[in-house]
Formats: structure tokens, C-alpha cells, sequence
């Protein structure tokens, strides 16, 4: 592929969701959007190879797909006038196009396409996969990994939920507060995989996506604003702000991964760490049970406040995955409670949590898993085994940076292997 092709499908994967929200805005629908979005690309693609890519390439690509959704309005209404004219009937004059094309919705317009998508007329897993793809960005085999489902069934999902906010007639936009209520879940849990994808891609030559990341952080404090006393979407900005704080520290200046316990923590950024840690106590002052966001933003302020791994407080880490093990039960969450288990209390009080963990169908093909069993195999000293369970984790990951640290982690254990072998 010429290199101008990646670089046009990179931009491609940062604009495209605040198109299609734009768009869909405008046309007021979701398809038709996706539809208008598709020929932008398209014409990008045939163009920006001669011409380069413009200097402002979101401006470029919303002039294009702003001169075709006018176009397709004034068809539609040529359309609705003649059969006016041949029934014999009028027809609820429109706005005009120019303040149409002004109108601005309360908020964001990435916002409220998710609402949109997030409309209790699909099913909880509709709603998410259809937000993914559409303001995500993701792909449908990305969406597929990070819910450990088949590509068909996604896929399937997205054509599916997109229809049905046709035929319902679902309008863009940010619900009145009572209807915004219903669909807060699926909007916050959107909103943390977008930020998750970006943390740690699951596709590409890149270990980060920080356009996402960021995007993610910015829908989750303009949630915020119109939902201040929810202590959930509180918990989740802090989330969202502690682990991004991170982000400059988790890679060396050539894109290479680097573990938490190799991380210059002086890098970390203290602004995102202060602020964070500020939105997580309004949350907690909220009072009542704590949920899933708060308890996993208090795992982050514990690493936040750590000047190093040892200095970790992974005791208390271990009980707030017990109660997360309560509240949001789920095979990841397990997996995640085995690493804080072997910290606080030894590699094969983990090992023992892991082993059990294999057997569950819905791990079956989740890489981390295996990655943790690897690095808790080479803690006791079961190296060859070690090597297999990094090896198999390196089989498993679609990342390019990941899969160089798993391979390199499985040869170091191949390395003390053959060294306990010589020493015997």
C-alpha cells in the first residue's frame, strides 16, 4: 500500500466518527451518514494521492461531506414537493437550509450520536457494538476482540441495530434528563471502550491510540456536565484521567512498549493525577454503594500514589478487585484480580486463580490471560511452561508492539530454561 493510502486511512480513523456524527446531525440518519461519510472517504483517496494531504484534512473532509448531505437534502425535498403537488396536499414547511446547517445541538455532536445509538430500542449488546463502530472508529473484528465474540455476530449486530433506529425513527441528539437515565449505562460503557482501544490497541503497528484516548476523555467530562451528581460517570472520568496519565510513559520514543514496573514515573502526568484523583473524591461524596467505575478509578488513584510497583499498596488493590468481583462480575476482571492476588500475596496464590481461569470458554482466545499465566509460571520457576503460555499469548494478540514484547518475554524464559537445565 502507498504510503499515502496509510496516511489517509490514519486520518481516515481520527475523523471519521465526528463526520458520520455530524453528518447524522444534519441528514438525521445514521445509514445515510455513514452512506455520505463512505464517498468523502472515497473521494480522499482518489484525490489526496495528487494533491497531498490538505493542511486542514477534517476541514477538507467535512466541506466534502457537507456539500453532499446539501445535496441530498434539496433532492429530498424536490422529491417530498412533487408529491406534494401530485396528491394535492401541503406539506409542514422545513427550516431553511442555511439555519439547519447552523444548528448546533446542546453539548457535543459525538455525544449525542452515541445517546442516539445507545437507544433502549436496540439491545444492550446492539447498542454497544453499533456505537463502537460508528463513533469509535473500531473495526468489526476490533469490536469482535474486545467483547471475545465472533466477527459474524457483530457484524450481524451493527446491520441489525442500524436498521431498527431507521424504522423507529430515532432522532439524533442528547435525551431530556429522564430518558437520558435509561440509556447512561450503555453511553458510559461506550465511552470506556473507545477509551480502552486507544490505551492498548488490539490491531496495528502502534501500541497507542491516543486520539481516542482523548476523545474519550472529553465525551466522558461533557457526560459530566449534564449528569453532575451521577457518582458512576464521575468514577469514570477518573478513571479515564488516571490511566491516561500514563500514557507518555508507556512507550520509548520509537513506539516499543514498556511495562508499569520499567515506567519513568516522573513522566506521568500530574495534572491528569490531580485532576483524577479530584473527580473520584466528588464521586465518592456521593455517597451509597460504590460501582464499577469508582471501584476501578480506586485501583488507578492506588497506582497513581505509588512512587514505584514495590511501593504499591496491592493489598488494598486485591480487596477492591474482590468487591469489583461483586459488583461487575466477569472473566476479565478475574484475570485482573489473579495479577493483584500474586502481588499482595505471591505469584502462586495467583497461579491458582489463572489455572482455573483457562477453562472458561469466553478466555479461551483472550492473549492477556495467557500473558498473565506466563509471567506468573516464570515467577515460580516453571520456565518452559512460562515460554509456552507467552508464546501462546503472542499467537494471540493482532498487535504488532505486544506480540514483540510477549515473543521477547517467551525467549528470556526460554533463556533461564536451558540455563536451569545446564546448572542440574
Amino acid at each position: 500500500m502507498p504510503v499515502e493510502e496509510r496516511a489517509i486511512e490514519a486520518i481516515w480513523r481520527i475523523e471519521s466518527p465526528r463526520l458520520v456524527a455530524r453528518l447524522t446531525r444534519l441528514v438525521g440518519d445514521l445509514e445515510t451518514a455513514e452512506d455520505i461519510a463512505q464517498d468523502t472517504f472515497l473521494t480522499a483517496l482518489g484525490k489526496w494521492p495528487h494533491t497531498g494531504v490538505p493542511h486542514n484534512p477534517g476541514g477538507w473532509l467535512w466541506s466534502t461531506a457537507r456539500h453532499g448531505a446539501i445535496d441530498l437534502i434539496r433532492r429530498r425535498d424536490r422529491q417530498r414537493d412533487k408529491y406534494s403537488l401530485a396528491s394535492g396536499t401541503s406539506q409542514t414547511a422545513e427550516k431553511p437550509m442555511d439555519e439547519l446547517i447552523g444548528e448546533r445541538e446542546v453539548g457535543d455532536d459525538l455525544l449525542g450520536l452515541i445517546f442516539m445509538t445507545c437507544h433502549p430500542v436496540l439491545s444492550a449488546d446492539a447498542r454497544v457494538a453499533l456505537t463502537l463502530r460508528s463513533v469509535g472508529g473500531l473495526t468489526t473484528p476490533e469490536i469482535a476482540r474486545a467483547y471475545l465474540t465472533p466477527e459474524p455476530t457483530i457484524a450481524q449486530r451493527i446491520v441489525r441495530a442500524k436498521r431498527t433506529l431507521r424504522d423507529a425513527g430515532v432522532p439524533f441528539g442528547i435525551p431530556e434528563r429522564n430518558e437520558r437515565t435509561v440509556r447512561l449505562g450503555s453511553v458510559m460503557e461506550v465511552i470506556y471502550l473507545i477509551f480502552n482501544e486507544g490505551y492498548a490497541a488490539t490491531v496495528g503497528e502502534d501500541l497507542l491510540r491516543t486520539d481516542l484516548c482523548a476523545d474519550a476523555m472529553r465525551l466522558g467530562r461533557v457526560l459530566a456536565t449534564l449528569v453532575p451528581d451521577d457518582a458512576e460517570v464521575l468514577g469514570l472520568v477518573a478513571l479515564m484521567e488516571l490511566q491516561a496519565s500514563r500514557l507518555r510513559a508507556r512507550t520509548t520514543a520509537d513506539g516499543e512498549a514498556i511495562v508499569l514496573a520499567d515506567q519513568d514515573r516522573t513522566r506521568w502526568d500530574r495534572w491528569l493525577i490531580d485532576h483524577g484523583h479530584a473527580m473520584l473524591r466528588q464521586a465518592e461524596q456521593r455517597g451509597g454503594e460504590r460501582g464499577p467505575y469508582v471501584l476501578q478509578a480506586s485501583i488507578a488513584a492506588c497506582h497513581a500514589r505509588a512512587a514505584s510497583v514495590e511501593a504499591t499498596d496491592w493489598a488494598a488493590i486485591a480487596t477492591i478487585y474482590d468487591e469489583l468481583s461483586l459488583v461487575a462480575p466477569s472473566p476479565v476482571v478475574e484475570v485482573n484480580r489473579a495479577v493483584a492476588l500474586s502481588m499482595a500475596f505471591g505469584p502462586a496464590v495467583g497461579l491458582e486463580l489463572v489455572d482455573q481461569l483457562t477453562d472458561v470458554a469466553a478466555l479461551e482466545r483472550f492473549h492477556l490471560l495467557y500473558a498473565v499465566r506466563g509471567d506468573l509460571l516464570d515467577r515460580v520457576d516453571r520456565h518452559d511452561e512460562a515460554r509456552a503460555a507467552f508464546e501462546r499469548a503472542a499467537d494471540l494478540t493482532h498487535n504488532d508492539r505486544e506480540r514483540a514484547v510477549l515473543l521477547g518475554r517467551a525467549q528470556e524464559c526460554a533463556t533461564r530454561a536451558t540455563r536451569n537445565d545446564s546448572s542440574t
